[in-house]
Protein backbone atom coordinates (compact mmCIF):
# COMPACT_ATOMS: atom_id res chain seq x y z
CA UNK A 1 0.00 0.00 0.00
CA UNK A 2 1.26 3.48 -0.89
CA UNK A 3 1.83 6.11 1.77
CA UNK A 4 -0.21 9.30 1.84
CA UNK A 5 2.88 11.25 0.76
CA UNK A 6 3.40 9.05 -2.29
CA UNK A 7 -0.26 9.34 -3.30
CA UNK A 8 -0.16 13.13 -2.95
CA UNK A 9 3.02 13.37 -5.01
CA UNK A 10 1.68 11.08 -7.73
CA UNK A 11 -1.57 13.04 -7.80
CA UNK A 12 0.29 16.33 -8.18
CA UNK A 13 2.43 14.85 -10.95
CA UNK A 14 -0.70 13.71 -12.81
CA UNK A 15 -2.37 17.09 -12.41
CA UNK A 16 0.71 18.97 -13.57
CA UNK A 17 1.36 16.69 -16.54
CA UNK A 18 -2.26 17.00 -17.72
CA UNK A 19 -3.10 20.58 -16.76
CA UNK A 20 0.22 22.36 -16.38
CA UNK A 21 1.42 24.10 -13.22
CA UNK A 22 -1.01 27.02 -13.24
CA UNK A 23 -4.19 25.05 -13.94
CA UNK A 24 -3.15 22.30 -11.51
CA UNK A 25 -2.91 24.95 -8.81
CA UNK A 26 -6.24 26.44 -9.89
CA UNK A 27 -7.81 22.97 -9.64
CA UNK A 28 -6.56 22.55 -6.08
CA UNK A 29 -7.84 26.00 -5.12
CA UNK A 30 -11.24 25.23 -6.63
CA UNK A 31 -11.50 21.93 -4.76
CA UNK A 32 -10.45 23.52 -1.46
CA UNK A 33 -12.70 26.53 -1.97
CA UNK A 34 -15.95 24.71 -1.32
CA UNK A 35 -17.02 21.58 0.51
CA UNK A 36 -16.38 18.64 -1.78
CA UNK A 37 -18.66 15.62 -1.69
CA UNK A 38 -16.93 12.98 -3.83
CA UNK A 39 -19.99 10.72 -3.83
CA UNK A 40 -22.22 13.48 -5.18
CA UNK A 41 -19.55 14.53 -7.71
CA UNK A 42 -19.17 10.95 -8.91
CA UNK A 43 -22.93 10.58 -9.36
CA UNK A 44 -23.10 13.83 -11.36
CA UNK A 45 -19.96 13.42 -13.47
CA UNK A 46 -19.52 9.71 -14.04
CA UNK A 47 -22.15 7.85 -15.97
CA UNK A 48 -22.26 5.00 -13.48
CA UNK A 49 -21.81 2.31 -16.11
CA UNK A 50 -18.70 0.88 -14.47
CA UNK A 51 -19.04 -1.44 -11.53
CA UNK A 52 -16.18 -1.76 -9.06
CA UNK A 53 -14.61 -4.71 -10.89
CA UNK A 54 -14.67 -2.88 -14.23
CA UNK A 55 -13.24 0.24 -12.65
CA UNK A 56 -10.49 -1.77 -10.99
CA UNK A 57 -9.68 -3.54 -14.26
CA UNK A 58 -9.45 -0.24 -16.15
CA UNK A 59 -7.30 1.28 -13.42
CA UNK A 60 -4.91 -1.67 -13.56
CA UNK A 61 -4.70 -1.42 -17.36
CA UNK A 62 -4.03 2.30 -17.12
CA UNK A 63 -1.32 1.71 -14.52
CA UNK A 64 0.36 -0.91 -16.70
CA UNK A 65 0.33 1.45 -19.68
CA UNK A 66 2.27 4.03 -17.63
CA UNK A 67 5.21 1.67 -17.24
Amino acid sequence: MKTDSVIKQEGMNILISNLGYVDAERFIVLINKEPFDYTKWREEHLDGTLNIRQLSHEAMQYSQNLK
